[in-house]
């Protein structure tokens, strides 16, 4: 499909979902401050979390606002995290590299809404050391309408499969291995050093978006990545084999590769077979 558009078009649908990325991306700054806070990410509307006032329309201008206000807010000048343009950017980046690999299609949709939560995911469990049972099941309502899509409707084409079953095979293969994992750091370490349950159940929707063959291939480069940090930082003295270091980022970004080059990886490494 993206082949067929004029170079105009392609631009202005760039430049539109990479702006829609960083309004999505300053919707999520919200869920990713009030939902450990248990709070609701609708009411009150959005305020400074020093001076509780009210923010306007300006002060609200994804990434602009941050920079035109130097990092601090309007009324009390308290320093505003930079977390907040992060994500704004993080995300818009995201979508546009998105719609640049996949097109006008599904499967862009799909990662679209996948990666949003997933970029939520990540940051409340960078802070907080928790994933969401929330966002775990929002990533599954939307994970259900893709089943229901590539079951009834056409093959979503990450899955690489015309089998109805595909995706729940990614849901249940990823998600239990990773559990059995888990239970076995439980057995060996104690509940202070096993892997949480958040992030097995984050493999539940993961699967159902990617199908079994990148949901295995995200859960690989999730534990080489977790890995290969966790040696870095011991060997810094950053950290100590007592600290604990959230999975779940390592998770998103695996998901990331694998949902956008995962067949490419695939197919290069078995072509050595």
């Amino acid at each position: 499909m993206i082949n067929t558009l004029s170079s105009e078009v392609h631009l202005i649908i760039k430049i539109f979902l990479f702006l829609t990325g960083l309004c999505v991306g300053s919707f999520l700054n919200v869920c990713i401050y009030r939902i450990p806070l248990e709070q609701s990410i609708i009411d009150p509307p959005s305020g400074c979390p020093g001076c509780r006032k009210k923010l306007q329309p300006i002060d609200l201008i994804p990434v602009l606002s941050y920079l035109i206000l130097k990092g601090k807010c309007r009324y009390c000048k308290e320093p505003i995290s930079i977390r907040y343009p992060v994500v704004e950017l993080i995300t818009g980046t995201i979508w546009l590299i998105i719609y640049s690999t996949y097109g006008l299609s599904v499967e862009t949709a799909a990662l679209l809404y996948l990666y949003s939560v997933l970029i939520a995911v990540a940051f409340i469990d960078l802070k907080h050391m928790i994933i969401p049972d929330g966002l775990v099941l929002t990533g599954l309502a939307g994970g259900a309408v893709i089943f229901l899509y590539h079951a009834f409707v056409k093959p979503f084409a990450l899955y690489e499969s015309t089998l109805w079953y595909t995706p729940v095979i990614g849901m249940f293969s990823s998600s239990g291995i990773l559990f059995i994992i888990a239970f076995i750091g439980l057995l060996i370490y104690g509940n202070d050093g096993a892997m949480g349950m958040g992030d097995v159940k984050l493999f539940l929707p993961i699967g159902l978006f990617l199908g079994w063959k990148l949901a295995l291939l995200a859960l690989f480069l999730s534990i080489m990545l977790g890995g290969i940090t966790s040696i870095i930082l011991l060997i810094l003295r950053i950290k100590d084999r007592k600290s604990a270091i959230p999975f779940g980022p390592f998770i998103i970004i695996a998901t990331f590769i694998a949902g956008l080059y995962g067949n490419q990886i695939l197919s290069w490494y078995f072509s050595f077979y």
